[in-house]
């Protein structure tokens, strides 16, 4: 998804997707952080990883575990001391990837109501889309750097939409993406690339870093896809999921200086180590929240029909 930020220092190459088929695996390479890069203009290497010899370790880390932070949504109304609420488009009036949808901060957009935090997309004309959603962040109210990061949440149950829980360096209106980096937590809606599933319970989670960053030494991690871009590196591990419209799941992170993992209802299924290289995941990063509707991760399809979808959380916690 796209982050509006004071200062952007990369030349975006965006193309529209459209109609439902999937396009080939060396299509453009997506984040949410709004960066499309065009194989037309940088050579694109993915890898997918299927061998099972395990990586070696470096050191290990421990948490005390505590609460440092959290959003139940169990109060009244939206907690702006939490998040921040983003509406301005930073691209000429839309957001990046090709999505379809303008975020508002109006009530019918993002709320709190029973004990949830409900960001809905809707079918309405609103400056010149198509289509409204919500998109809030935690950026200059809370930034941390490690911990065990965690979303309990029910996605909205409609092909088409693009929900995301994921982090972006604090710094990256100094250094600009990709050199902030970004953790995905959580992404569901990929019917973009032939390598991967079709299965509505598909959800997936991804390191993204620049080119001077790790280079490739994470080539090889077991049931990952590798990607070099030319203009940023990640990698992407993904998961079925059962019920991902009728039950809540938790999604997690815990995040050390020695490596990343990634869970779904307390099972880790992706790990990422940091080897002998940290930046720039040593540094403080803020939360983003949000529901895109299209855009490339969907390729670009929204089921006909369409009215509105709700991504619910329960809650947002933080431990160190």
């Amino acid at each position: 998804m796209s982050s509006n930020f004071r200062s952007i220092y990369l030349v975006l190459f965006l193309l529209v997707s459209c109609g439902g088929s999937k396009s080939d695996v060396n299509d453009p390479i997506l984040s949410n952080s709004g960066n499309l890069n065009n194989t037309n203009n940088t050579s694109t290497t993915t890898t997918t990883n299927t061998n099972t010899s395990s990586t070696s370790a470096t050191q290990s880390y421990t948490f005390n575990n505590d609460l440092v932070w959290s959003d139940e949504f169990d109060q009244a109304s939206f907690s702006t001391d939490n998040w921040n609420i983003e509406t301005v488009p930073p691209n000429n009036g839309s957001w990046w990837n090709g999505e379809l949808q303008y975020y508002t901060d109006k009530e019918d957009n993002v709320k709190v109501e029973d004990g949830l935090l409900k960001i809905t997309a809707k079918r309405e004309d609103y400056e010149g889309k198509l289509y409204t959603s919500a998109r809030i962040t935690t950026q200059d109210k809370f930034e941390f750097t490690y911990g065990k990061v965690e979303m309990r949440a029910k996605l909205p149950n409609w092909e088409g939409m693009w929900p995301a829980f994921w982090m972006l360096g604090a710094n990256i209106d100094d250094v600009g993406w990709p050199y902030s980096g970004e953790l995905d937590i959580l992404e569901h809606g990929d019917y973009v690339k032939d390598s991967t599933s079709d299965d509505p319970g598909l959800i997936s989670s991804a390191v993204h870093y620049g080119p001077g960053d790790h280079r490739s030494q994470y080539q090889n991690i077991p049931g990952t896809f590798y990607y070099n871009t030319g203009q940023e590196m990640f990698v992407r591990a993904e998961k079925i999921i059962e019920k991902p419209f009728e039950d809540f799941h938790t999604y997690a992170m815990q995040w050390a200086p020695d490596k990343i993992q990634f869970f779904i209802d307390e099972e880790m299924y992706f790990e990422f180590p940091m080897q002998s290289q940290h930046p720039p995941f040593d540094k403080p990063f803020f939360l983003l929240l949000n529901l895109a509707v299209g855009g490339h991760w969907t390729d670009g399809y929204v089921a006909p029909g369409f009215t509105q979808a709700t991504y619910e959380i329960d809650y947002v916690r933080v431990y160190q």
